[in-house]
Order: C-alpha cells, then sequence, then structure tokens
C-alpha cells in the first residue's frame, strides 16, 4: 500500500498543479488583456496631446 499510497499523492499533487497553472493562466492573460487596453489609451493620449501642441503652435504663430 505504501506504493500505490505514493502514486495516489503524486496523482493529486499534480492535478492540484495543473489548477493552478490554470488559474495563473487566465490571471495573466487577464492582466495582458489589461496592459494592451492601457497602452492603446495611452497612444490616444499622446496623439491628442501632439494634436493640441500642434494647434497651439499654429495659433500662436497666427498671432505673431
Amino acid at each position: 500500500m505504501g506504493v500505490t499510497d505514493r502514486v495516489w499523492g503524486a496523482l493529486t499533487a499534480m492535478i492540484k498543479l495543473e489548477d493552478k497553472v490554470t488559474r495563473q493562466a487566465e490571471v495573466l492573460k487577464s492582466q495582458q488583456l489589461k496592459i494592451e487596453d492601457l497602452t492603446a489609451r495611452v497612444i490616444r493620449m499622446e496623439a491628442q496631446l501632439e494634436m493640441l501642441t500642434g494647434a497651439a503652435m499654429v495659433k500662436k504663430l497666427k498671432g505673431d
């Protein structure tokens, strides 16, 4: 019975480990989606900043 118990223990440990890895993969995927969303938001903000800066320069040049 000692060998059977050790094999059974190893199998249950593998199943628990697989579950943990699966959960970690789901968390990682969720975090990756959040990072991609934040990256897109930063890109949009940079574009707006460039447009506003360009408009301010044009306005300043026209005012001179």
